[in-house]
Order: structure tokens, then sequence, then C-alpha cells
């Protein structure tokens, strides 16, 4: 006999993304080995092979891994537990970061945007030193198969120098942790370090020549580009 009554509308279950799948496995390889903070999960490439997938796709998992606070990937070192969430603490948080994207990059399109321009109409000579400084330090790093993580983040903190402005430094330092997660992001992407170096040679240059607008069209350009980070959305 068939009840009566009201159908219930269901809704498409949504299928786990492969980091997402990976995220878990690692999670679960954390726990069987009782990893503590502090302790090194295995190379890349050994890491990899006993998941079964290649070193790229793995990649995009460990980035969203350090995104989330869960390890710390250093160059040359691999990655070292931070600390042991729950697969389910670990979702919220990515649903958090997820939601949250697009009032970061708002904010920085908007504040760094105009910091390039007064920085371009402000800057002093150390300024520029301390610019070009940032450059070499993040063309280094890159250089080195590093993305450049530090370099970049020593490039927009010149630049918010080299501004002059009490208070958009200040709005800038409230944002900083949030804008370090979107570029751990941005970074962890094939191609991504040389193409923000290039696009931070150009806003460079412009803010040597004294060009406010050209150096606030690159920085918008820039942010543009390194908001495009399918991985985490």
């Amino acid at each position: 006999m068939k009840t009566q009554g009201k159908a219930m509308s269901l809704g498409k279950v949504a299928r786990p993304r492969l980091y997402e799948q990976l995220m878990e496995q690692i999670l679960g390889y954390v726990e069987a080995e009782q990893l503590g903070a502090g302790d090194r999960l295995p190379a890349e490439r050994d890491l990899a092979e006993q998941l079964g997938v290649s070193r790229a796709t793995l990649a995009q998992a460990l980035v969203a891994l350090e995104v989330l606070g869960v390890i710390d990937v250093q160059h040359g070192t691999g990655a070292v537990l931070v600390y042991r969430p729950s697969m389910a603490t670990l979702l919220r948080k990515l649903r958090e970061h997820q939601n949250r994207l697009p009032d970061i990059v708002e904010a920085r399109s908007t504040l760094e945007v105009k910091l390039a321009a007064l920085a371009a109409e402000r800057r002093t000579a150390e300024d520029l030193a301390a610019i070009d400084a940032a450059l070499e330090e993040m063309a280094a790093e890159v250089e080195a198969g590093d993305r450049g993580v530090h370099g970049d983040e020593l490039f927009h903190q010149a630049i918010t120098a080299a501004a002059h402005s009490a208070v958009l430094a200040q709005m800038m330092s409230f944002i900083s942790e949030m804008i370090l997660e979107t570029r751990i992001e941005s970074l962890g992407q094939p191609g991504r370090p040389e193409v923000s170096l290039a696009a931070h040679r150009r806003i460079a240059e412009a803010i040597r020549a004294g060009e406010p607008q050209s150096a606030a069209e690159a920085m918008g350009r820039h942010i543009s580009v390194v908001s495009e980070v399918p991985l985490l959305q």
C-alpha cells in the first residue's frame, strides 16, 4: 500500500572532490601512525605512491591542508604536521574558507590597488630598495623551485609601507592572515609563482616611474589573476 502525502524532494548528493578524498586518506594515515604536532609526513613522492595518485594531484590536497593550517610545508624539508584534526572539523574549516574567499578578494582589490597608486606618489629611495629586495627574494625562491611565498609577502608589505598611509596599513595588517591563506593557495598552482613574480616586476616598474594610474592598474590585474584559484572554490 502506497503512503499518501506530499512527496519528498531529494537533491543530488555532492560527490567529494578528489583532493577532499586524499585529505581524508592523509588524515587516516596520520591517525594510523599516531603522528602528532611536529612529526613529518612521508616525502611527497612516497606519499603519492602509497595513495596511488600523481604528485600533481597529491600537491592539491597538501596545499588545501596547508591553507587550513593542518600542515606546514617548507621547501626541501617536506610537510610537517601542525595539529591532527577530525575530518568533520577539516571539512567545516574548508567550507568556511570557501565562503570567505570572495570577501578576501574584494578587500584586497580595494586596499592594494589604492596602496599601489599611493606608493607611486609617495615612495622614497628606501621604499624602492625594500621593493627591489623583495623581488630578489622571491626570484631566488622561485629559481630554487620554491613557491616564493615569503618573497611574495615581503613584496606586498613593501608596497604597503611605500604608500605611507597608517590607516590603510592597519587595515592590511587586520586581514594579513586571511591573505596568507589565498597566497599559499594561489602560489601552489602550477606556473603561478613565475606569473606572480612577473606581475610584481610590472607593479614595481610603475611605482619606480611615479605613475599612480599604471601602478593601480598593474596591481588590479595581479589581484585578479591570483584570485583565480579553482582548488578550494
